[in-house]
């Protein structure tokens, strides 16, 4: 039986009950999260409680053992990621995603091998990049690898961005980044997020994430502990001092 009947049209993701495993250690134990349209969400935990588990799961990187997931009104739980990326719903790993030996160029080429017989919309895409981050312009023959992290970031980002997605999950946005980077970073999704693509971002800064995102989910040992308002989840020290006392390790 479909769920698509309790999903409404405002609703861009809807994960349902998903169960999963690594061997026989469960990581999400009936883990329920829905992003509404347009919606900029920050993802909170503790160091694994299963947040870019959960994103693995949506984007079939990571086989569920129970559960549903809906994209755009569509059950995406069973496709290929690749067919997932391509119905626009993009996928920023953890750890800057980008290519070292590629040049910048070739990482935002890459972005987009599911348009490669659509040159227009690449070359559509590759502007957007370019747009977004001017400097990757002159740099473009620079190899990725000789990038600061930051940068690697970007451009993780905007190889994403070539195919136009209309959601996008980022991992780890300040994993090992100085905070005014996390800033600039947390700006630019910021900037994406009012162009109209729904983002939803793991986040190890709480407190950057909590004053960004309209909405703000916690999660502990695979399960969301929260959902609501950055300034709710202040009020709630059971939760957060697990987070901010894990910060620094």
């Amino acid at each position: 039986m479909t769920m698509a009947t309790d999903i409404g049209a405002e609703t861009i993701l809807a994960a349902r009950g998903l169960d999963l495993r690594y061997g026989r250690v469960q990581i999400l134990f009936d883990v329920s999260i829905d992003v509404r349209r347009g919606e900029f969400v920050a993802l909170l935990g503790t160091n694994g409680a299963g947040k870019s588990t959960f994103l693995k799961a949506v984007s079939n990187l990571s086989p569920i053992s129970s559960g549903r997931v809906h994209f755009e009104g569509d059950d995406i739980t069973l496709l290929p990621p690749d067919v997932i990326a391509a119905r626009g719903l993009a996928h920023v790993p953890g750890g800057r995603g980008s290519l070292p030996d590629l040049t910048v160029e070739e990482n935002l080429r890459l972005g987009g091998h599911l348009l490669r017989s659509q040159k227009g919309r690449l070359a559509e895409g590759m502007a957007r990049a370019f747009d977004l981050f001017p400097w990757m312009v002159t740099r473009r023959r620079q190899l990725a690898g000789t990038l600061s992290g930051g940068e690697q970031q970007m451009l993780a980002i905007a190889r994403a961005l070539v195919t136009e997605p209309s959601m996008l999950m980022v991992d780890e946005l300040s994993l090992g980044l100085a905070p005014i980077i996390v800033e600039e970073l947390m700006g630019v999704l910021k900037t994406l997020n009012g162009q109209g693509i729904t983002v939803l971002v793991v986040e190890q800064h709480a407190t950057l994430a909590m004053e960004v995102a309209e909405r703000v989910l916690f999660m502990e040992k695979g399960q969301v502990r929260f959902s609501g308002d950055g300034r709710d989840l202040l009020g709630r020290e059971d939760l957060l001092r697990s987070v901010f006392l894990g910060a620094g390790h």
